[in-house]
């Protein structure tokens, strides 16, 4: 069986801009060529009409919590994958404070099995650093490496002990996988509920300063310069770690680092209410760090993009501020969200494409292009259409975002994953945007 997506505007960073047909057969890119080429395939073809449309690489989230197993309650593999297929994405990376963790190829293998069963977005489980993320000792990387993990994270909690960070980087860089860093201090942290300043005071909120997660972004760079292993920094909040990997990368420091859209698009202006879903580790910063985020996304410094999906039901959420689970979901808001960078002027089109596709690809040593060949892993968008996020609607067990309501552009339409659509939501005969 053939599939034909004509029409669109195809935008590969690095491979081709503009206008597009692609072909797809057995699940794979089979060719792609000018408007037309194809029209006189007429034999055993679908053929989508994706003109107006944006054609990119599958999208793909390098940071997601599923809660499976342990905390079904929240959000399962099921649930997060196809609530990932609706917001675009093609793929995420489940990280591992899961309970039982995943520290092991048995957990490992339990979540590939029950993502496979969805039939949604790819799921790349990320393993844990240490067992059971206590942060004494390391997991088998070899062994969950063969099992399918595609990276180590204690996230959610930060390796303070450097010796073992240290070692954690060496024995990855043996194997081949990157090393997520959780960069917090948690004694500089202890206590703290929103963003250390003036308005923690006025609220009567122990306050997080920023350089609870820049001197571990230091330390975990200057480990990351020894050993020459890849450190990948996780949800990057503030000015002071964006200058601290500009600087390693000038120095050609192996770090690559991404953000979350709410860590560019929101202020701790947000828990004014003592609104819940703007609590968050790291926590909403200010004006400056916003900005100073935005501009790390515009020069590369920021590789990527990804949500920090944490679901939480509303007995988690809906309790004094101080109370409150840290964590928003982020898989169905992602996409208009960061496409207000491109609005803003902050990226291009292409560059946000980088962000979302082309980088977390790359961190991952996956070959995601839109060429003849690879795996056809694509998502078709309308980048200017409206859309009023409600959250009511989500395909996520999970309800804790700040962003309900909010009237933005641009939405999924259309995923595909090895060639077999995974989310469909193309406007057909009368319908209209």
């Amino acid at each position: 069986m053939r599939t034909v997506i004509s029409g669109a505007r195809v935008v590969d960073p690095g491979q081709r801009e503009g206008r597009f047909d692609l072909m797809i057969e057995d699940g794979r890119i089979a060719a792609i060529d000018k408007p037309g080429s194809f029209d006189g395939i007429t034999a055993d073809c679908e053929r989508i009409d994706a003109a107006g449309l944006i054609l990119t690489p599958g999208l793909i989230d390098l940071h997601v919590h599923l809660r499976e197993p342990g905390h079904e309650y929240k959000e399962t593999i099921a649930t997060g994958s196809r609530a990932a297929a609706r917001g675009g994405f093609c793929a995420v990376c489940a990280m591992p404070n899961t309970q039982p963790v995943n520290d092991n190829r048995q957990v490992t293998e339990f979540i590939l099995a029950a993502a496979r069963r969805t039939g949604a977005a790819r799921v790349y489980p990320v393993a844990a650093i240490s067992r059971g993320l206590a942060g004494q000792c390391l997991s088998d990387y070899g062994e969950l490496r063969e099992a399918g993990a595609v990276a180590v994270s204690d996230d959610g909690r930060p390796v303070m002990d450097s010796q073992l960070m240290r070692r954690a980087l060496e024995y990855a860089r043996g194997v081949g996988l990157p090393v997520v860093s959780h960069c917090e201090d948690l004694s500089l942290a202890a206590g703290g509920q929103m963003n250390e300043g003036e308005l923690a005071t006025r609220l009567g909120l122990a306050g997080i300063p920023n350089v609870a997660e820049s001197i571990m972004v230091e330390r975990d760079i200057a480990l990351c310069e020894l050993t020459g292993a890849h450190l990948h920094i996780a949800h990057v909040s503030t000015l002071e770690s964006v200058r601290a990997i500009r600087a390693a990368k000038t120095r050609g420091v192996p770090v690559t680092a991404e953000t979350a859209p709410h860590y560019f698009s929101l202020t701790d202006a947000a828990v004014e209410a003592y609104d819940t879903h703007a609590k968050m580790n790291p926590p909403l910063r200010s004006p400056r760090d916003r900005e100073a985020v935005r501009e790390g996304l515009a020069d590369g410094t920021i590789d990527a993009i990804a949500t920090d999906h944490a679901p939480h039901a509303v007995i988690e959420k809906d309790v004094p501020f101080d109370q409150a689970a840290n964590g928003i979901i982020g898989l169905e808001t992602a996409l208009p969200v960061s496409l207000t960078l491109v609005t803003d002027g902050v990226l291009t089109l292409s560059g946000l494409v980088e962000k979302m596709a082309s980088n977390p690809a790359r961190i991952l040593s996956l070959d995601k292009r839109l060429i003849p060949g690879n795996p056809a892993d694509v998502t078709l968008l309308a980048a200017d259409q409206p859309v009023t996020i409600d959250a009511q609607e989500f395909s996520s067990l999970s309800r804790n975002t700040p962003f309900d309501g909010w009237t933005l552009k641009g939405r999924a339409l259309l995923v595909m994953v090895q060639g077999h659509i995974v989310f469909d939501n193309l406007p057909r005969d009368g319908d209209g945007f």
